[in-house]
């Protein structure tokens, strides 16, 4: 019997022509495995694809649920964001992908699994580490850093599946280069290559419009959560999942979550990327609205850098370590108290508070009012001014001397 592969399959050109380039150079059994991160009509006639390449099957995985509640929410609670913009959505993704393609690759009997990630992305480090973490027994390919792999550019490997028999619905054209899921979508490529240019916005946005675009009237929202979690949506009871799709169309109609970045990637160079995240971008709005009444200043403060550890661990692919692990312990014990009702506007690319209440707020409205009261009396600052100030005051006294 031939070896097994597992290939993490994702019915484009790169996957397409890997499929009999597998067969041809190494004469395994091919294992396709598309993992459904919520990219919708991308999936469309995947099987039929995979197999009239050659492979043997195809296995369609539906983690939308689990990359919801279990990656996606950790990162929103912590408020992870990569370099101020970046929401995560393709890093939070691929540690579930990898995550799968070892349950499958072990439920086959497979040696090996394969990717097509080029080398100069981070994707290929995300998948990699996340495959030595679960099963490091197991054969890693990266196609594109194969010797064996000939193929650089989308009219090769055109030709290259139609000398095997194989009939694409693509063309050479040249287009953007995405990733999707139900968090966001990602635009690489064309334009956007020249830092220069200004993105073609007509041309690049799917899942919503320009703030400019965005209707000339706001739309009033109403979240609830429990421990840091959102549970409804304008008195609507829904799961994770529901409330990201319902705060996608709400935000993409409103030209809210478009970010143009060039961000650090981990292998060294720089790359310019448009992402869009609206109901991502609403969801750690709100959350981070609630946290505000809740969170004390000692906690906020430290809670701060741990949401940018989170977010540096998941950009470079460390999911599977105990240090994530840890910061998320670290994360979900601020979030006990993290409970109550946000209201906010959307408006042209904006997210303007409306109100926000919590059973657990700190903010007490007789201690923050000019009125004096029997909580805080003016007097007591000047003490401790003093002593806060102290060496501030002796340092002075010494540089005047």
């Amino acid at each position: 019997m031939k070896e097994k592969v597992v290939l993490a399959y994702s019915g484009g050109l790169d996957t397409t022509a890997i499929i009999p380039w597998l067969k041809e150079n190494f004469d395994y059994e091919v294992i396709c495995v598309c993992i459904d991160c919520g990219q919708e009509e991308e999936l469309d006639g995947l099987e039929e694809r995979a197999l009239s390449c050659g492979a043997a099957k195809l296995y369609i995985e539906d983690v939308v649920d689990e990359l919801c509640d279990d990656f996606i929410m950790p990162c929103v609670k912590a408020h992870a964001v990569y370099e101020n913009k970046y929401l995560l959505g393709t890093s939070m993704a691929r540690p579930l992908i990898a995550k799968r393609l070892v349950e499958i690759a072990r439920k086959e009997g497979a040696t090996a699994i394969c990717h097509g990630a080029t080398g100069k992305g981070n994707d290929q480090i995300r998948f990699e580490l996340g495959i030595k973490a679960l099963a490091p027994d197991l054969k890693i390919i990266a196609a594109w850093r194969s010797d064996k792999w000939t193929l650089d550019s989308r009219e090769s490997e055109i030709e290259y599946c139609r000398q095997h028999g194989i009939t694409l619905p693509f063309s050479a054209d040249s287009s953007y280069s995405r990733d999707r899921n139900i968090w966001h979508i990602s635009h690489e490529g064309l334009e956007l290559e020249d830092p220069a240019n200004a993105p073609n916005y007509d041309h690049l946005l799917v899942l919503g419009v320009t703030p400019e675009r965005a209707p000339e009237e706001g739309e009033e929202v109403t979240m609830t959560f429990e421990k840091g979690v959102p549970t409804s949506i304008n008195g609507k009871k829904m799961k994770v999942s529901d409330i990201i799709r319902e705060l996608n169309k709400l935000g993409g109609k409103h030209g809210i979550g478009i970010v143009d970045i060039v961000e650090n990637r981990v292998v060294g160079m720089k790359s310019r990327c448009v992402y869009e995240t609206p109901g991502g971008t609403i969801l750690y709005e709100a959350h981070q609205q609630l946290e505000e009444l809740i969170l004390d200043r000692e906690t906020t403060d430290l809670k701060l850098d741990m949401g940018n550890k989170l977010a540096q661990i998941t950009y470079e692919g460390k999911w599977f370590t105990p240090l994530r692990e840890a910061v998320c312990a670290f994360i979900d014990k601020t979030q006990e108290y993290v409970t109550g009702e946000v209201k906010f506007k959307l408006y042209k690319g904006n997210i303007i508070k409306q109100g926000t209440t919590s059973p657990y707020s700190l903010y007490d409205e007789d201690i923050a009012s000019f009125t004096t009261g029997d909580l805080y009396d003016h007097h007591d600052a000047e003490g401790f001014i003093n002593l806060f100030g102290l060496s501030t005051k002796v340092r002075a006294l010494k540089l005047n001397k």
